[in-house]
């Protein structure tokens, strides 16, 4: 037996070992992960506590909303909660949640609340996921039977500690949704998949959501502020790929202004979107979550939303969304119904 012992210490720890030690640091990790209080934003956004402190200027009247107090919001809010769902509308801190959730509609975002990268812009918390929940597509799509959506949106955190970004838990909730729901309309809101093979946006697209959506969010001299862990060019590149492997798929991206952009550099952001043949445009106006986030550069006045808009739908694109409200999936199902029958108008 000594002799046995004496071999293991010269030849290191046995598989066996290593497991046990694997289990063990990830157990700890998912222990912190949850000791943090994801509602104080030192806790919630660690990777800025650096950053220099940036004045919140006061909101002009075209964006301030009325706080969520309506039944419907709070049947949809119960539902969630009952099915431990987690949504951007809260995470992101959406203004629009009370308008929504009101007429239950909740964008549903899976793989966890927590993301992998640090964006300037968004109220996401950052850190190190938990493991997949291998049971939340079906929770998913039971939500969605309950709310009795027509259209639902689903986007995630971004998984770069995934080796195919969280692809295939996305393409299973679309099958969990279609199963349960097959008349509901799905659109995907997904992350980049830069650390992937192309296989990952493959899966997705197989799975065959109605729309799918990846947003460019800002144009691309602001990335290395705005988005330090992406790629101007792969995004955009994303968007062209779904139309080269399904033609007949709708395709919407969106960006945000206010950031320090001029109008040119929106401008040519929607050349990009067109020269990709992306169908969907949407463009609304930055809301700094913190302090330690990016600065507001500037509110953009309802007039100059109407402005792109017209510049956008002379561009040829299919439906645009533009004003200071405008978020993603905010009147998803409404727009994508209107894309749908430019669509058909447009073959007739």
């Amino acid at each position: 037996m000594g002799q046995v012992r004496d071999k293991a210490r010269r030849h290191g720890p046995s598989r066996c070992q290593f497991a046990q030690r694997r289990l063990r640091k990830r157990g700890t990790g998912q222990k912190e992960q949850s000791l943090r209080d994801l509602k104080l934003p030192d806790e919630r956004h660690p990777e800025k506590a650096h950053r220099v402190d940036n004045p919140q200027p006061k909101k002009p009247d075209w964006i301030r909303v009325k706080a969520p107090t309506s039944d419907g919001y709070k049947r949809t809010r119960d539902i969630l909660r009952e099915k431990k769902l987690v949504t951007v509308c809260e995470e992101a801190g959406c203004p629009n949640v009370g308008e929504c959730w009101s007429q239950g509609h909740a964008t549903m975002m899976i793989m966890g609340e927590i993301c992998t990268r640090g964006c300037t812009f968004c109220n996401v918390a950052t850190g190190k996921p938990q493991t997949l929940d291998a049971f939340e597509p079906g929770r998913v799509a039971h939500a969605v039977a309950e709310l009795g959506l027509s259209h639902v949106v689903v986007t995630s955190v971004d998984r770069d500690d995934l080796a195919d970004g969280g692809a295939d838990h996305f393409a299973q909730t679309i099958r969990a949704i279609r199963h349960r729901s097959p008349a509901t309309t799905i659109e995907v809101l997904v992350p980049d998949f830069l650390r992937c093979g192309p296989d990952a946006l493959e899966t997705v697209v197989a799975a065959r959501p109605d729309v799918f959506n990846h947003n460019l969010e800002t144009v691309p001299g602001l990335y290395h502020e705005v988005r330090p862990g992406a790629r101007y060019f792969h995004s955009l590149r994303l968007l062209q790929r779904v139309k080269e492997l399904d033609p007949t798929m709708f395709t919407k991206s969106g960006i945000m202004v206010g950031l320090g952009e001029d109008r040119q550099g929106v401008l040519q952001v929607m050349d990009d979107m067109r020269s990709a043949d992306v169908d969907f445009l949407t463009v609304g106006q930055y809301l700094q979550p913190t302090p330690k986030h990016h600065a507001v550069a500037r509110f953009i006045p309802p007039e100059e939303f109407a402005a792109y808009a017209a510049a956008a739908w002379g561009k040829g694109f299919l439906m645009v969304s533009a004003t200071p409200l405008t978020r993603s999936s905010y009147h998803a199902g409404d727009d994508f119904a209107r894309m749908r029958a430019a669509r058909l108008a447009g073959q007739g």
